[in-house]
């Protein structure tokens, strides 16, 4: 059998280190994805290929170990590890996996690869996995790369809407769509500083969860149902100041922003958006700035001049896209 799958990255509008609490959650999917285009095997070999990081193969078995720290082999393993524990191992694949979401960027890159992984294993053996049935392993599947993180990637990746922010929440978990006003647009701004998901940004990640700041957990949960509430209602500027707030707690209280991401939030501000934010788990990546659509150009035109300054320029509009899913 031969088939392709993708899943796309994500972007956290609000609510920022508190999934893993179980409270919940605002990101929309990305336009950019993760593919896979695979043919079965006969045997339990996994073999798969990325262009820019060569090839990596192994034996699929139902006990599998992580390879060295780092390795994007261990989010192939980590998929079939997760696959493997519900359905067995069965087949393997020749696989070939190509992508346009930009790693390390706090755009859950490696959350994609592991769902389209997952999706492809599932195909290329025949299985049926519901959306509930995915949500109970793909969070725990990413723990075997080391990542103690929650739901909302996976779920985000999973079942998202076109045109629509995904609001999530969990235990159980569920994802209602709130649509996204049409004059609302928002950019994802790279602060040039990557935020791998291994090594001490790991151990910073884990290390956030483990100290538990119940405080900014709360008051982040509330910012998510009042931000629903201003999409709902398209009020912008309720919906910029909670972005501004959020930035703030994840700045002051859980010291995960960096400098790089505070100039970047500021330059974003004084070229007119009306909220932004540091994405994802922090420790560099991106920010995600919102605007009135009218105004896109003029804030683009001044984070190239503010912030960017005859430096790459990493600006992409992050446009609202469907989940996994409704490729399956």
């Amino acid at each position: 059998m031969t088939g392709e799958v993708w899943a796309p990255g994500r972007v956290n509008l609000i609510g920022e280190h508190i999934d893993y609490y179980g409270l919940p959650v605002l990101p929309i999917a990305t336009r950019q994805r993760m593919r896979v285009r695979f043919r079965s095997r006969e045997d339990r070999r996994i073999r798969a290929v990325s262009g820019p990081y060569g090839a990596r193969e192994f034996e699929w078995s139902e006990r599998l170990e992580p390879v060295a720290a780092g390795d994007w082999e261990n989010y192939l393993r980590a998929a079939a590890q997760a696959v493997a524990g519900r359905w067995g191992a069965d087949r393997g694949v020749d696989a070939e996996i190509e992508s346009d979401l930009p790693a390390a960027a706090g755009l859950s890159s490696s959350s994609a690869l592991i769902v389209a992984f997952t999706l492809c294993l599932l195909k290329a053996n025949g299985k049926y996995a519901s959306f509930e049935d995915l949500m109970e392993i793909l969070p725990e599947g990413e723990h075997f790369v080391g990542t103690r993180g929650g739901g909302m990637d996976h779920a985000a990746s999973l079942g998202s809407r076109e045109g629509c922010a995904s609001l999530i929440r969990f235990a159980p978990v569920s994802v209602t769509h709130i649509p996204i006003p049409k004059d609302w647009a928002f950019l994802v701004a790279h602060s040039l500083q990557t935020a791998e998901k291994s090594g001490p940004a790991r151990e910073a990640y884990n290390a956030v969860r483990a100290a538990g700041d119940m405080t900014h957990a709360n008051s982040e949960a509330r910012r998510v149902e009042e931000a629903v509430e201003a999409m709902r209602s398209g009020d912008a500027a309720r919906f910029g100041r909670l972005l501004c707030e959020s930035h703030a707690s994840l700045r002051d209280r859980l010291h995960v922003s960096t400098p790089a991401l505070d100039r970047l939030v500021e330059a974003a501000m004084q070229s007119g958006a009306l909220g932004a934010r540091l994405t994802g788990a922090g420790f560099g990546g991106c920010a995600v700035v919102f605007s009135k659509r009218d105004d896109l150009g003029k804030v683009r035109g001044g984070l190239i001049e503010r912030f960017y300054a005859g430096r790459p320029v990493f600006l992409i509009e992050a446009e609202a896209g469907p989940g996994a899913l409704e490729s399956c």
